[in-house]
């Protein structure tokens, strides 16, 4: 009889495990065979974490109005507490990888939710802004782990064969979590006092914490990572990505005749040359650029990045629009409960219909789906309500979160398959493109509609004299019922011009918007067509783009050399 295989051992915390149990990579908790309470326990942790997780940037942009009266900030001052989040979370991916593969993932547990923790109590008992922007950066190091942290509580809690479905779904929970933030603020954001909010993100890490500490990931395989080069080069790194967030979000804030914005473009570019100058010459580099820069590779990151910048158009097209035709979020409760429906729609249906032998099919679907829905929306008009954008936004809304798990799925495939060292560039690339891509997007849209403002309203100014008898009788109309509360005749020809000017300003930002929605429609229609005719040509030809990737992992789950 045949001797039974023997048990490895996890030499760093003394644990033993089958083979089957044994963790896929270093730094990655093991996978024991749970029973099935633990495992549900496990399944509810991970989705708390994952939506606490996205929580900590949805408050931020949910109240950003209600933080700069807080503090008394400028809308630059309030600019930079989105670039200490955004630098760290875009950049910290990278090093938290390697930090679980050297000191294991317990330590590295502990470490995140205790950052969490933290954060969200600086914010509580120090207001202030210095204090608030030291907060937001380390909420933004928190934030990074708790998304591989969800994605690990969810794999424990879910069948072995299904299990990669962890990565669709930790995705899905940290977009849900923004809607979901701005649909619940209105209830804590009572008389615009910020400690509410500050309180209950309090409470939310709290209990994260304390769900941790009550059930443990299994312990994790470690292996010695880190190399000196890693200081310079992480540090490189995370200056070319912090001030290539400041360049975009501040670009869009101070516009882009501000003097310092080419300097930080010219740092962003140093930064992040030196770091890929010293990751070329190293024998074991954390990026792996030959891996990166094939065409496979750079075909994902472009077209996450191309999805992020199409999905802007729900976070500044239509939530601008909203602004300008003065809609406050206690307005938009509703439409941020639809919006979070329709973001956990797209979710469930991205894990129902997940096929890892034709991963593009559900992306060509969602931008089609953001094509049409951002057409529709150029019939706005200055009577718009929130229920006439119901249809289109639920439909983005899902469409977002239904394009990026396979997207994320087919990186992570060919990352397993090139070899364990190429997740972490996988990993580093992924974060940048949907950071670096949503502010982008924001940053791209924003300007256009500038631009689009200002020649609506230079057309106005051109079309709308005295002699325009529809604006004469406008004129008459609003001093009309000016007129029974002011008897200065002066002053109701100042009040009425005011009034005109702000209906004018209105229409043309109105106009804008739907420049901005049209422009959203083509892009959308661009990116369908440039997929579309790669995935037409090999389906003509029966050929899969990832034949060898799925061999490699159906090979790795029999436990046999692929």
């Amino acid at each position: 009889m045949a001797e039974p295989p023997r048990p490895l051992v996890d030499t760093a915390d003394g644990y033993t495990f089958k083979p089957h149990e044994m963790p896929i990579l270093p730094g990655s908790p093991a996978n024991p065979d749970h029973p099935p309470r633990r495992r549900a326990a496990y399944l509810a942790i991970g989705v708390y974490i994952g939506l606490v997780g996205g929580a900590q940037n949805g408050f931020l942009l949910a109240n950003n109005a209600a933080l700069q009266a807080e503090f008394a900030l400028t809308p630059v001052e309030a600019g930079w507490m989105s670039v200490a989040f955004y630098a760290t979370y875009a950049s910290m991916s990278m090093l938290l990888f390697r930090v679980r593969q050297e000191f294991g993932i317990q330590l590295f547990v502990r470490w995140a939710m205790a950052g969490l923790v933290t954060a969200n109590l600086v914010q509580l008992i120090g207001p202030g802004y210095h204090a608030e922007l030291a907060a937001r950066a380390v909420a933004g190091i928190a934030a990074s782990g708790l998304s591989a942290l969800a994605i690990y509580y969810l794999m424990q809690g879910l069948p072995p064969a299904v299990r990669t479905v962890g990565l669709v779904l930790s995705l899905g929970l940290s977009q849900i979590a923004f809607p979901l933030a701005r649909a619940i603020s209105p209830a804590l954001l009572v008389d615009g006092d910020m400690s509410r909010v500050f309180q209950f993100q309090f409470a939310l890490s709290l209990g994260g914490l304390g769900l941790v500490w009550l059930l443990r990931l299994p312990p994790a395989v470690r292996k010695v990572t880190f190399e000196k080069l890693d200081i310079p080069s992480f540090g490189l790194f995370m200056l070319g990505v912090g001030s290539l967030c400041a360049f975009l979000i501040q670009g869009r804030i101070q516009w882009w005749d501000t003097p310092w914005l080419g300097y930080a473009l010219a740092l962003a570019v140093l930064g992040l040359g030196g770091c890929l100058l010293i990751e070329a010459n190293r024998k074991s580099p954390m990026l792996d650029l030959s891996w990166l820069s094939s065409r496979a590779v750079l075909n994902i990151a472009l077209v996450g990045a191309s999805v992020r910048i199409l999905v802007a158009e729900q976070g500044f097209g239509a939530t601008g629009l909203f602004t300008a035709l003065g809609y406050g979020n206690d307005q938009l409760v509703s439409y941020f409960w639809v919006l979070t429906g329709a973001t956990a729609g797209g979710m469930v249906a991205s894990v129902a219909r997940l096929d890892p032998r034709d991963l593009v099919r559900p992306v060509l679907f969602a931008v089609l789906v953001i094509c049409i829905a951002a057409f529709a929306d150029t019939r706005a008009g200055v009577l718009s309500r929130p229920e006439d954008l119901y249809l289109s936004q639920a439909a983005i809304a899902f469409a977002a979160v239904f394009a990026m798990g396979p997207v994320m799925m087919e990186g992570m495939l060919r990352a397993l398959a090139a070899g364990q060292n190429y997740v972490v560039s996988f990993i580093a690339v992924f974060s940048l493109s949907q950071s670096i891509g949503g502010l982008a997007g924001v940053g791209l849209l924003s300007a256009f509609h500038t631009i689009r403002l200002k020649t609506h309203l230079i057309d106005a100014g051109s079309t709308l004299t005295l002699t325009n008898s529809q604006l004469s009788q406008a004129m008459t109309n609003v001093a009309r019922r000016t007129a029974p509360f002011q008897t200065d005749s002066a002053l109701v020809q100042q009040t009425t011009s005011a009034t005109i000017s702000q209906q004018i300003g209105r229409e043309a930002a109105v106009l804008a918007f739907n420049d901005v929605f049209f422009l959203i429609g083509a892009l959308s229609a661009i990116t369908l067509a440039v997929m579309l005719v790669p995935w037409v040509n090999n389906k003509i030809r029966g050929r899969n783009p990832l034949a060898k990737e799925l061999a490699f992992i159906e090979a790795m789950r029999a436990g046999t050399k692929p």
